[in-house]
C-alpha cells in the first residue's frame, strides 16, 4: 500500500494545489505533502511493518494485460528515497522565491514527483510508460511558462528529444508485449523471459537505449540539456538535474540489462566509448564556462558518463558504485543549484566574470559551497568518493585504458570546480557583491542537511550499498549466466 500513497499523495495535493491562488497557502500545502511523501519513503527504507506494504497489484487495463503493479526492492526504495528528500530541500530552500500563479507552479511540481514515484515503483510495462510521460509533461510546462527568456525554444528542443525517444520506447514495449505468451502481458517479469533472436535483441535494444540516454543524457544525446537547465527556475532544475536525470539510469539497470543481456555484450564496448567521450567532453566545456548553472549542467554530463560506463562495464564493483552514486549524486547537485539560486537571487547573475569576494559577505554559504565542491570532485570523506572508486574499479575490471583515459575527468573536475569557487568567492569584491550579504536560514538550513548526508555517507556508504545489494545480483545474474554461455 505504500507504493500507492508515495504517488497519490503527490498527485492529488498537486491537483489541490491549482485550486489555489495564494502563494503561501500553496507553497504550505506542497511543502506538507512532500514531508509526509518524505515519512512514508522512510518507513518503507526501514521496512518498518510488513512487506506486503512494499508490493501493490491490481487490474488497470484488462483488455491489453497491463495491471497497476508496483513494487519496492532496494534499488526503487533507493530512489524514491531520493525523491522524496529532494522536493521538500527545493521547496524548502526556495521558499522565499516568488512565482507568477504560484498554484499552478506548486501544483506542477507535485504531479511531476507523482510521476518520477511512478517510474521508479512501476513493475508492469504500459505503468512504467505512463509514468514516464507523467513526469515529463510538468516539467514541459514549468520550463516554457515559468523560464528564462528562451524558454520557448529550449523547451521546444527538449520536448523534441523527448519525444521521439518516448516514441521508439513504447514501439520497444509494444513489440515486447506482442512476444510474451499469448502476447497478453506488459509485467517485467514477463518481459524477463520473453525469448528473442539475437538480431531482435539489437534491434529492441536500441529503442529502449536512445530513449533512455536521451534522459541522461550522454553524449551525443546531451545537447537539450545544458539550455534546459540554463531557462529552467532553478527549483526545476534541482528536480530535473538531481531526480529525473536518474529515470534514464534506472531504465537501463531495470528493462534494458536483463531483457535484451546478448545486446548488451554486443554494444557494452560502444556505449562505454562514447560515455568516456561525453565525460572528457563535458568536463572540458565545464572548463570554459562563465555562467555558474551551465558549469553545473555540464558536470552533470560529465557525472552521468561515468555511471553509464560503470553500467555497462557488467562488473559488480562498477554496479554497486552505481547504485551509491545515483543517490549521492542527487544529494550533492541539489546542494550545488541551490547555492547558485541563492546567488542569482540575491545579485542578479551568475557570471563569474561579474561576481568576486563573494567570501567576505557570505562566509557561511561559502564554507558550505565549498564542502559541495569538494563531494563533486569525489574527496575522500566525502560521499561520493565510495561511490567513484566503486565505479572506476569496476571500468579498470572491464578495460584498463578505458578506466586511465576516463580518469582524466577527475583532473578536469577539480580544475572547472576550484576554478569556479575561486572566481565567485574569492579575491576582491566588485560591484556585484560590495553590498551582498550572507544566505538566508531556509537556505543555509538545506545546505546543511545535505551537508551532513554528505558527511554521513562519506564516513559510512554501507546503508546505500546494503540496501541496493538485492537489485545489483538480480541484474547481473542474466549477464554473467549468458557469458558463461
Amino acid at each position: 500500500m505504500i507504493p500507492v500513497l508515495l504517488i497519490v499523495i503527490p498527485l492529488v495535493t498537486g491537483f489541490a494545489s491549482f485550486l489555489i491562488n495564494n502563494g503561501k497557502g500553496a507553497k504550505a500545502l506542497s511543502l506538507l505533502s512532500s514531508v509526509i511523501t518524505l515519512v512514508l519513503a522512510l518507513v518503507a527504507v526501514y521496512s518498518l511493518g510488513s512487506k506486503d506494504l512494499l508490493n501493490y497489484d491490481a487490474a488497470w487495463i484488462p483488455a491489453l494485460g497491463s495491471r497497476f503493479s508496483l513494487s519496492m526492492d532496494g534499488m526503487a526504495k533507493m530512489l524514491c528515497l531520493l525523491t522524496a528528500v529532494s522536493l521538500p530541500l527545493v521547496l524548502t530552500a526556495t521558499y522565499k522565491n516568488n512565482y507568477s500563479n504560484p498554484g499552478s507552479f506548486y501544483g506542477l511540481m507535485l504531479l511531476m514527483q507523482a510521476g518520477l514515484m511512478g517510474v521508479f515503483l512501476s513493475s508492469d510495462a504500459l505503468l512504467f510508460y505512463f509514468f514516464w510521460e507523467l513526469a515529463l509533461i510538468p516539467a514541459y510546462f514549468l520550463a516554457s511558462i515559468w523560464g528564462g527568456e528562451k524558454r520557448i525554444a529550449v523547451t521546444f528542443k527538449f520536448f523534441i528529444y523527448t519525444f521521439v525517444g518516448s516514441l521508439l520506447m513504447l514501439t520497444g514495449i509494444l513489440y515486447l508485449h506482442f512476444k510474451t505468451l499469448h502476447g497478453a502481458s506488459f509485467a517485467i517479469q514477463d518481459f524477463y523471459h520473453v525469448k528473442l533472436t539475437h538480431h531482435q535483441q539489437f534491434y529492441c535494444f536500441w529503442l529502449f537505449f536512445i530513449a533512455f540516454a536521451i534522459k541522461m543524457p550522454i553524449f551525443p544525446f546531451h545537447t537539450w540539456q545544458p539550455d534546459a537547465y540554463e531557462q529552467s527556475p532553478t527549483a526545476v532544475t534541482m528536480i530535473l538535474s538531481g531526480v529525473m536525470v536518474k529515470m534514464g539510469l534506472y531504465g537501463v539497470i531495470r528493462w534494458l540489462l536483463p531483457i535484451f543481456p546478448q545486446a548488451v555484450l554486443k554494444f557494452d564496448h560502444l556505449v562505454i566509448v562514447l560515455s568516456v567521450i561525453g565525460m572528457l567532453y563535458a568536463s572540458l566545456i565545464a572548463i570554459r564556462q562563465d555562467d555558474l548553472k551551465r558549469l553545473i549542467a555540464y558536470s552533470s554530463i560529465a557525472h552521468i558518463g561515468l555511471m553509464c560506463a560503470a553500467i555497462f562495464s557488467n562488473q559488480q564493483a562498477g554496479m554497486t558504485g552505481v547504485m551509491v552514486q545515483m543517490f549521492n549524486h542527487g544529494v550533492n547537485v541539489i546542494g550545488l543549484w541551490i547555492v547558485a539560486d541563492a546567488i542569482e537571487q540575491q545579485l542578479g547573475t551568475r557570471k563569474f566574470s561579474e561576481l568576486g569576494g563573494l567570501a567576505q559577505k557570505a562566509p557561511g554559504l561559502a564554507i558550505l559551497l565549498v564542502v559541495m565542491m569538494l563531494a563533486n570532485i569525489a574527496l575522500p570523506l566525502t560521499n561520493a568518493f565510495a561511490g567513484e572508486f566503486l565505479m572506476f574499479n569496476g571500468l579498470f575490471r572491464y578495460n584498463m585504458w578505458m578506466a586511465a583515459i576516463a580518469g582524466v575527468s577527475i583532473i578536469l573536475a577539480a580544475v572547472y570546480s576550484l576554478n569556479m569557487v575561486q572566481k565567485i568567492f574569492y579575491g576582491k569584491t566588485v560591484a556585484a557583491t560590495e553590498h551582498a550579504v550572507d544566505a538566508a536560514f531556509n537556505i543555509k538550513f538545506s545546505l546543511v542537511l545535505l551537508v551532513i548526508v554528505i558527511l554521513v555517507l562519506g564516513v559510512y556508504p554501507q546503508p546505500v550499498i546494503k540496501l541496493t545489494e538485492d537489485s545489483v545480483q538480480a541484474v547481473l545474474a542474466k549477464i554473467i549466466s549468458i557469458k558463461v554461455q
